[in-house]
């Protein structure tokens, strides 16, 4: 075809282009429209959508970065309309979940490091250098900023921004912003909310939970009482159900430095 190395095994979707000295090993799965770059490398068990590019020097499927990794099988499975750019790292999936997933429409800048076990979901973008630790959950439409740190097993909330350099080792709920070190709440990422249709009354609603969350001075659990109280809506459910597979505890609150989920 060209100077790249493309194993016969491999499955190539129709319409996908492959450029000079890219490398695909065998048990790769390549959908449709795609365009691989040269110097990426695609390891076993990649499984990539369709209307994806893959910018070079990109490693996808590499085996983990975990001494508990014992060679068995797992994948690394990427959705549909991804833009992965130059010398992204995503690993494929130990034991413990069998893979990496990335959802559908993601931007993965420049150098930025997804480990082992992952889950993204969709529409999110990870700014340069953003580095993942195994087993981070990232939802729907989530940012992080360029240098970002997650700690492993962290969850960042849907629509929630990381601003630059952010290092994260609590859980960081929907809609807000977090910044500064230890991460702390940082407003309402209103911004956002309202580039992506949210009306008026409803940030307003996630600005009062929030209040009360985060700079009522209430220990989290008494914090946590107070706003189920309020009127039951999607955004006061979402939130909810966030604290509620919270493993790590919430970030700390903008003027309860001492907060603790587990209070």
């Amino acid at each position: 075809m060209n100077n790249s190395y493309i194993h016969p095994s491999a499955k190539i979707g129709t319409g996908t282009q492959i450029e000079p000295f890219a490398v695909i090993y065998d048990d790769v799965e390549i959908g449709k429209n795609c365009k691989i770059h040269s110097h990426v490398t695609i390891f076993q068990g990649a499984r990539i959508g369709d209307d994806c590019e893959i910018f070079p020097g990109a490693s996808i499927a590499a085996v983990p970065q975990d001494l508990k990794f014992a060679g068995e099988y797992t994948t690394c499975r990427i959705g549909n309309n991804n833009r992965i750019r130059e010398s992204v790292t995503i690993n494929r999936g130990t034991a413990a979940s069998g893979a990496t997933i990335v959802g559908n429409d993601n931007l993965i800048m420049a150098y930025s490091h997804i480990a082992h076990d992952c889950r993204i979901g969709n529409h999110c973008v990870l700014a340069n250098n953003t580095t993942l630790g195994g087993h981070v959950e990232i939802d729907d439409w989530a940012v992080a900023g360029g240098f970002s740190a997650i700690h492993q097993f962290v969850k960042i909330g849907q629509h929630a921004i990381l601003m630059g350099g952010a290092l994260v080792d609590k859980d960081v709920p929907p809609y807000v912003k977090a910044a500064k070190f230890p991460l702390s709440y940082y407003g309402v990422n209103a911004i956002g909310l309202e580039r992506r249709g949210f009306i008026q009354e409803h940030i307003t609603e996630i600005h009062n939970i929030y209040r009360v969350l985060f700079q009522s001075g209430l220990p989290y659990s008494e914090a946590i009482k107070e706003i189920k109280k309020l009127p039951k809506t999607e955004r006061l459910q979402v939130i909810l159900d966030f604290i509620s597979r919270s493993e790590r505890g919430l970030m700390r609150g903008f003027n309860n430095k001492d907060n603790d989920l587990n209070q």
